[in-house]
């Protein structure tokens, strides 16, 4: 417990520890027998601790006002300080548990009876989750120890780039939107370190810059091309879909796919041509698109190779749709809107047969692009690594036993080379890294989430000397990825709400996300993106690539359709070939109109368990730019329903069965508002509207529904 009593030391006992270091109950301290005596260091200042003096035992001690903790002997920095140390992680094993807690790895401490015991009565107990796997835990350092260190104190000279600042006052964040301390109960076999080579900022600044070309390239290839915006969120999806079948060496950008053509890009082209059909309210705005796009498809027949019959029949039906606009003023927005859908139909294949050769140029011209940028990008790194003689290609490969073990991050087998200077400063509540006058940012709150991820995660730098220019890495790599429009890419990263995630953990077991980031996830452990920036944090890699035997998984995917098939695909893979207990758990976007290929697969399967419906409005998300983005900003309502979906195999049905109590518990969760929670307690993201249905096809719906600032979660037998 901590006090906000900054003034006064409390007049009740005190349990003080005696210079032999046992604790003893010490005699009642007050205001009038106890006098401050400041000659601390100012780093215990900062930590709250002060030298008081003991009239009764005439001797002096030292008060922590944060913590209400009194000790005979000076505090020293590295000792458990619940402040600027929440885990512990600095803190020396007391005697006897350094041998015991050693087998614990990827950073885990064993907890302690007494801690349970002085959690009280109605304290949270979370559910102990066992592996009947017998897994071994591998045999690599997981959680380094740094007694007082700081990732924001430098230790080094500029040599080796952190710029030393003076360490700030520890920060005690008001919502906490994650939960460290679970321990996983996922199981592998033991792999390899992957061969990715290691971020830089310098190589992460050039892949940014040659990004937002690439970006700009495709925004005038459909202007110049067929007079349209890029459909909004399509790059971001084109990334998302490419990666499900690349197999180059680039982290981000795509350089080896078959087919070269995307069918996410090219289908959310042509949703667009000849004009983009936005969502209708008024009767006005109804009759003027109608007239927009009668106008738009006579003038792209007239100005394209089309056949005469093409030509005959969009030029007659334009004609007469003009003819019935200007005699029919009484007109409802559903007549307009029936008399689109007409339009559409007749006129739409002969449009989209004109424009299919320009649309699949511009698809394959953004592909090749791409690739040469990836072979600039990676002979740029490959030439520095040489220069800090680094060797990629003599690298020894490390021999792994055939074994099952819990979990761990992924680890690199290249070396990283000596880090540039990344600049910190803190503004308010923001952290700010720089690097060559590029800055990103985050908030306080998950600039220490990282810290504590890397203390658990990273086995390469105990002094933290690399900290800041991999976070600065880390940030940058997920801006490029999202954009720069507002609101642009955050559905990419929603989260589900914090309640829902502490009732699939009590409820099902759930210790995993499948699709997280380090700046997102709830748990510390996750599969993300990239693995070779985010592996330092926690990351387990890609999902698509990652092949747990057993445990008990939450998986929220970015809303693409082809990544999503992919992802229905690998789970049913997993439960087929595993007999130990596995369970997913997935949050998926109700689409119906048409149901998506994933949605109809899952209902399908004959793994699927329950599956329940989350009705639209009446759940929330948490924004994908919730590092950064205002804490008013963080909840919006999804304006989707979301289909939850249980797929298990036998043995994970037996552990986790989806029962009526356990599903309506986290029905429960769903409808708590994070808005109103106190402490931790948000929700996620979500994404989707139907408007004009008539008109909208589905698909180009859905690609608008990315682009809104929601995101994904939905249940799907079960309403609430």
């Amino acid at each position: 417990m901590t006090s906000e009593n900054h003034g006064t030391i409390k007049a009740d006992s005190a349990m003080v520890m005696s210079p032999t270091g046992s604790t003893s109950q010490a005699a009642p301290f007050s205001p009038s027998t106890s006098k401050p005596i400041q000659e601390l260091p100012d780093e215990l200042i900062q930590a709250g601790w002060s030298k008081c003096w003991s009239k009764r035992e005439n001797r002096p001690y030292y008060f922590n006002r944060f913590t209400n903790q009194s000790l005979w002997e000076m505090p020293v920095l590295g000792q458990h300080d619940v402040i600027s140390d929440p885990l512990g992680l600095n803190a020396a094993p007391v005697s006897g548990e350094a041998v015991s807690d050693a087998g614990l790895g990827n950073g885990q401490r064993k907890r302690h009876p007494s801690e349970d015991a002085q959690a009280g009565p109605n304290s949270f107990k979370r559910p102990k989750v066992e592996i009947p796997a017998t897994p071994t835990t591998p045999t690599i350092p997981i959680s380094p120890s740094t007694p007082g260190v700081k990732p924001w104190v430098n230790t080094t000279d500029d040599k080796q780039g952190q710029t030393s600042v003076p360490a700030p006052a520890p920060y005690r964040p008001s919502v906490v939107y994650w939960d460290l301390d679970i321990q996983t109960n996922a199981v592998i076999r033991e792999r390899s370190p992957a061969d990715h080579l290691p971020p830089h900022p310098e190589i992460e600044l050039q892949r940014a810059q040659l990004t937002t070309k690439l970006r700009q390239h495709y925004h005038e290839l459909c202007s110049q091309r067929e007079g349209i915006e890029p459909p909004r969120e399509s790059f971001n999806r084109w990334l998302l879909e490419r990666k499900v079948v690349d197999k180059g060496l680039d982290p981000l950008l795509p350089s080896e796919c078959d087919p070269v053509i995307s069918p996410s890009m090219f289908r959310e082209i042509m949703n667009d041509i000849p004009i983009r059909l936005s969502r209708i309210k008024y009767k006005e705005e109804a009759r003027k698109l109608l007239f927009k796009y009668a106008e738009a498809a006579k003038k792209m027949i007239d100005s394209r190779n089309a056949t005469p019959d093409s030509r005959k029949v969009v030029k007659w039906n334009v004609e007469d749709t003009m003819n019935w606009l200007r005699r029919d003023h009484s007109a409802s927005k559903e007549d307009y809107m029936d008399r689109l859908e007409h339009l559409r139909k007749q006129c739409g294949p002969h449009v989209a047969s004109v424009a299919k050769d320009s649309v699949e140029g511009i698809c394959s011209k953004i592909y090749h692009i791409s690739a040469e940028y990836v072979r600039r990008i990676r002979q740029a790194h490959l030439t520095l690594l040489k220069e800090c003689n680094i060797s990629v290609d003599g690298t020894e490969s490390t021999e792994v036993q055939d074994r099952l073990v819990y979990c761990y991050p992924v680890r690199l087998s290249i070396p990283s080379p000596p880090q540039p200077r990344v600049e910190l400063h803190f503004e308010n509540d923001v952290a700010c890294l720089r690097y060559k006058g590029e800055m990103v940012k985050v908030n306080r709150g998950h600039f220490n989430k990282l810290e504590l991820l890397y203390r658990y995660s990273c086995i390469d730098d105990p002094r933290f000397e690399k900290f800041l220019s991999r976070v600065w890495c880390l940030i940058k790599r997920y801006q490029v990825m999202f954009g720069s429009g507002v609101n642009e890419g955050s559905g990419l990263q929603g989260a589900l709400p914090v309640p829902v995630f502490e009732a699939l953990n009590k409820q099902f077991g759930v210790t995993f996300e499948c699709f997280a980031s380090p700046l997102n996830c709830y748990f510390k452990q996750f599969c993300s993106a990239f693995p070779d920036s985010d592996g330092f944090f926690g990351s387990r890699g890609p999902f698509l690539s990652f092949s747990p035997a057993s445990g008990s998984f939450e998986a929220n995917p970015p809303f693409c359709e082809e990544f999503m098939d992919a992802m229905v695909t690998h789970f049913e893979d997993l439960l087929e070939h595993s007999s130990e207990p596995l369970s997913f758990i997935i949050f998926v976007p109700e689409w119906r109109d048409p149901p998506t290929p994933a949605l109809t697969r899952m209902e399908a399967s004959r793994f699927r368990r329950h599956q329940m419906i989350v009705p639209a409005f009446e759940h929330e998300y948490r924004s994908g730019s919730q590092h950064i983005c205002k804490r008013e900003e963080i909840y919006y309502k999804s304006v989707h329903g979301t289909a939850v979906i249980f797929l298990q195999n036998n043995a994970g049905f037996s552990k986790w069965e989806p029962t009526t109590e356990r599903i309506q518990e986290l029905l429960t969760a769903y409808k708590v508002s994070g808005r109103s929670l106190p402490s931790p307690g948000p929700p996620s993201t979500s994404t989707g509207d139907k408007d004009s249905k008539a008109v909208l096809e589905r698909s180009s719906a859905r690609s608008q529904d990315n682009s809104s600032p929601v995101d994904k979660t939905a249940p799907d037998t079960t309403n609430i």
